[in-house]
């Protein structure tokens, strides 16, 4: 029997869900009955229906409420509430964005929303202001937009908007209003945000890092600001593509043992499900530099990079440093004709460093 696994559930952006309750409220203020539901026009000209959680008028404000469902994503923003408030300006105002309660403001330059600006980025921004168009007769109208997110600040704890910068809450995000399970494009997105930031500050070394461990050891070891920590995690290939367009005089790459491996193999994406290190192309390497036929045929049967590591110290085989040598030729093919003096540093699961490629570093400091 065939067993078909049912395709993921996609979902709807902040973005959106902040879209919908505005142009609900927005027709309460105007006189209409509350709406059950409303259609907004997403990005693509794709039109969708929102229910609305509740909608009506409170402290004299109008204001209405979505809950955010982000399908199959394991986005932390699911389930979260969503409101928008307006209020009438005066004439040629022009709509203007409040941040409420957990909805962040932007603190850093470098973002695409300007320092002291609520953080609602500029797709959602552009589709509020088609929303609202659409229900003010084809025109924009004069208009307060405050919009909140229930625990914001709290669930902003889980994301790096508090190293971005952005201060009291989460964003308002979305480039399409909808939410792809599983995408990398969000976590892309956030490693493009913090080079533009680290870029704005006028900093000259940014470091990427594949996980938490590895981040911690690189910025003591160079003392780095936490605005120069850039956490790649598996998406080596999408920070190096965007330090070709955004470039700096130096750049760090930070990891795990395993990961590093897979960049000097040439993966530049390093997740676990696009494959594992090729341990015969590991044992290789090693006896080109000069590992013994026996620890070679060890380390193509070991089923880990780590359990290779192991034997390989045992002999005294500078394993760590070789794999940062290959992990840094593969960087430096993916910079080229960019201006950049670039390193690499492979630590291990308690934060030593193991092995290092490229300048600065001596090596008596290595583990």
């Amino acid at each position: 029997m065939t067993h078909h696994t049912p395709p993921l559930r996609r979902g709807w952006t902040t973005g959106s869900c902040a879209t919908a309750a505005t142009k609900a409220a927005w027709l309460v203020l105007k006189g209409h009955t509350p709406p059950a539901t409303v259609p907004i026009t997403l990005p693509s000209g794709q039109s969708v229906t929102f229910a609305l959680c509740q909608c009506g008028i409170k402290n004299d404000t109008p204001f209405a409420e979505v809950v955010k469902d982000a399908g199959d994503d394991p986005d932390v923003t699911h389930g979260a509430l969503i409101r928008a408030s307006v209020r009438a300006l005066p004439a040629g105002t022009g709509v203007l964005f409040k941040a409420g309660e957990g909805v962040g403001t932007v603190t850093r330059p470098g973002l695409p929303i300007p320092p002291g600006e609520a953080a609602i980025n500029p797709v959602p921004r552009a589709m509020i202001y088609t929303a609202l168009a659409e229900a003010n007769g084809g025109a924009l109208p004069d208009v307060e937009v405050t919009l909140s997110i229930q625990n914001g600040a709290k669930l902003a704890e889980r994301t790096l908007n508090g190293r971005l910068g952005i201060v009291g809450g989460l964003s308002i995000l979305g480039t399409t209003g909808i939410v792809v399970p599983f995408s990398c494009a969000a976590w892309i997105d956030s490693i493009h945000r913090g080079i533009d930031v680290a870029h704005a500050l006028g900093l000259t070394h940014i470091a990427g890092s594949t996980g938490n461990v590895s981040e911690k050891a690189v910025q003591k070891h160079y003392n780095l600001p936490e605005t120069a920590l850039i956490e790649m995690g598996d998406f080596v290939g999408g920070l190096l593509k965007y330090v070709r367009k955004v470039p700096f005089a130096r750049l760090t790459i930070a990891g795990g043992i395993a990961k590093m491996t897979k960049l000097g193999q040439g993966r530049l994406d390093l997740h676990s499900k696009r494959g594992q290190a090729d341990m015969p192309a590991l044992a290789h390497l090693m006896a080109q530099h000069g590992a013994n036929p026996t620890l070679v045929q060890t380390i193509e049967n070991c089923p880990t990079v780590a359990e290779a590591f192991l034997y390989a110290r045992k002999t005294r085989l500078p394993m760590g440093t070789i794999i940062a040598q290959s992990a840094l030729a593969t960087v430096q093919q993916n910079l080229t004709a960019t201006p950049c003096c670039v390193d690499v540093q492979v630590y291990d699961r308690a934060g030593n460093m193991v092995g290092h490629a490229g300048p600065t570093l001596p090596p008596a400091a290595l583990e």
